[in-house]
């Protein structure tokens, strides 16, 4: 690969960075704007086949730990925080239906919400307000956050599991939160008794969760 002093300086924010750059700031420092894809691009083949690879999460780029030895490299294990029923239904269907308004969330779990699952998604800095709906009262609009993609290890929203795909991983054996938003396209008939495990969220971010 042959190296001119912007992928230097790419390689070099990059590694400096404690958190994912965005595409706009890596830019901003180069000599050669207009080549940014191309140098990008050279670098993260470089990096492909090494113990750290250069990725993209939504907007932003980070060097994360190859997939193929972080098991080597994991000192402490990670302790799981168990989300509520409440919290892992409304994560669900944020992510699947966003922009979507605090009302309209409660309209698919069937139940009313206190506003301790919306606080504590935004404690974790998986979703944040976007505006306001354009009808009486302006509620609040919710979507997730670049976070909640970085966690996730997702490039685009597009790349959320389908329901098909759900089911072949086994998180649907159990009629999950997720399962329900799936369906909304499908039947208006939500069923909102049916168990729903607190742990289906937890086991989904172990399986999509980069390490860094």
């Amino acid at each position: 690969m042959s190296v001119n002093k912007d992928t230097k300086i790419l390689e070099a924010i990059l590694f400096a960075s404690g958190a994912p750059v965005s595409e706009e700031d890596l830019k901003e420092k180069m000599i050669n704007k207009k080549d940014f894809k191309n140098e990008i691009t050279k670098l993260q083949d470089f990096y492909q086949t090494r113990g750290i690879n250069l990725l993209k999460t939504g907007n932003k780029w980070s060097f994360r730990t190859s997939e193929s030895i972080k098991d080597e490299l994991t000192i402490f294990k990670q302790q799981k925080r168990k989300l509520s029923r409440a919290a892992t239904e409304t994560l669900s269907i944020i992510a699947y239906q966003q922009p979507i308004t605090r009302s309209e969330i409660e309209n698919i779990r069937g139940v009313q919400m206190g506003r301790g699952s919306l606080d504590h998604l935004m404690e974790i800095g998986w979703i944040k307000p976007s505006g306001r709906k354009n009808v009486p009262g302006k509620p609040v609009l919710w979507i997730t956050t670049e976070l909640f993609m970085e966690h996730f290890g997702i490039k685009n929203m597009s790349d959320l599991p389908n329901k098909d795909e759900l089911k072949a991983s086994g998180f649907l054996e159990k009629r999950s939160a997720i399962a329900t938003i799936t369906d909304i396209a499908n039947t208006s008939d939500l069923n909102i008794d049916d168990e729903v495990e607190e742990e289906t969220l937890d086991d989904f971010i172990s399986e999509k969760n980069t390490s860094k």
